[in-house]
C-alpha cells in the first residue's frame, strides 16, 4: 500500500510540473526493485489528474465546451476559438502516439534515455525561460502557434522529455507570459490524458488479473490531491520565480539518473 500511495503521489505531481514522470516513476522500480503497479493503477492515476485539472480550470473548462459545441451552430466566440485550438495542437500527439509508441516503450525506456532527456530538455526549458518575452496572451493564440506547441507535446513521448515541461518550452520561445504558456499546457493536457486513459482502460477491460479496490482508490484520491495542489502552487511559484527552481530539479535528477547508469 505504501508503494501504491507514494506512486500516486509522484503520478500527480510529475503530470503537471515540468520535471518528466519518466524520470520519477524509473527510480523506484530500478533503485528499490518496486514492481509495476499494473494496468488498472495507471487507469486510475490517470483519472485522478484529470479529475484534478478539470476541477481546477472547472469554470474555463465548462466556457470551453459550451463554446466548442457552439461553434457548431455557428456561434463563434473567444471560447470556441481556444477550444479548435486546443483539439488541433492535440492531434500531432494522437497521430505520433498511433505511430510510434510502440517502438519508443521497447526501445526508449532505458535510464540513460530518460537521464540524457532529462537533462537536454532541463536546459531547454531554462534557455526558453531566460529569452522568454511574456508578450502574448492565451487568447492571443493562433492556429499556427497551437500547432507548435501540439508538435513540442508529440516529443512527450519520449521518456524523460516531460509533456508539461515541452509544452511550455515551446509557449515560451513563441512568446506567452508564463502562466499562460502553463495554462495552455494544463488544458491541453486534458484531451491527451482522455486518450491516454481511454487506451489503458480498453485494454484493462480485456484483461483478466484480479483488481485491489482499496489500492486503486487510494491511487486515485492521492493523484487527485497531489495533482490539483500541485496546478495551484505551480501557477505561484512561476509567476515569482520562473522555470529556474524546475530546470536546477532537473538537471540534479538527470544527474543522479546518470550515476545509476554508470556507477
Amino acid at each position: 500500500m505504501l508503494e501504491t500511495a507514494l506512486l500516486a503521489i509522484i503520478q500527480g505531481l510529475t503530470e503537471f510540473l515540468p520535471i518528466s514522470s519518466s524520470a520519477h516513476l524509473i527510480l523506484p522500480s530500478q533503485l528499490l526493485g518496486w514492481q509495476d503497479q499494473g494496468l488498472a493503477f495507471d487507469v486510475v492515476v490517470h483519472l485522478g489528474t484529470l479529475l484534478a485539472v478539470v476541477t481546477y480550470f472547472r469554470a474555463q473548462v465548462a466556457d470551453l465546451l459550451v463554446g466548442w459545441l457552439g461553434s457548431f451552430r455557428g456561434q463563434h466566440n473567444e471560447h470556441s476559438r481556444l477550444a479548435w485550438l486546443i483539439i488541433w495542437a492535440t492531434i500531432p500527439a494522437a497521430l505520433f502516439g498511433l505511430l510510434a509508441a510502440s517502438s519508443i516503450e521497447q526501445y526508449g525506456r532505458s535510464a540513460l534515455v530518460i537521464a540524457v532527456t532529462t537533462i537536454l530538455f532541463g536546459l531547454l526549458l531554462w534557455w526558453a525561460d531566460c529569452r522568454a518575452s511574456e508578450r502574448q496572451n492565451m487568447s492571443q493564440l493562433t492556429l499556427k502557434q497551437a500547432i507548435i506547441v501540439g508538435l513540442a507535446q508529440a516529443l512527450a513521448l519520449i521518456p524523460g522529455t516531460s509533456r508539461s515541461g515541452i509544452t511550455m518550452t515551446a509557449g515560451l520561445f513563441l512568446g506567452l507570459k508564463r502562466t499562460d504558456a502553463a495554462r495552455f499546457s494544463f488544458l491541453l493536457s486534458i484531451p491527451v490524458i482522455l486518450m491516454a486513459g481511454g487506451y489503458q482502460t480498453l485494454k484493462l477491460v480485456q484483461s483478466p488479473v484480479a483488481v485491489d479496490w482499496l489500492a486503486l482508490g487510494t491511487g486515485l484520491v492521492l493523484a487527485f490531491v497531489s495533482a490539483y495542489l500541485c496546478i495551484h502552487f505551480f501557477l505561484k511559484i512561476i509567476e515569482r520565480m520562473g522555470m529556474l527552481p524546475f530546470v536546477i530539479y532537473r538537471l540534479l535528477l538527470g544527474t543522479v539518473l546518470l550515476l545509476f547508469v554508470f556507477w
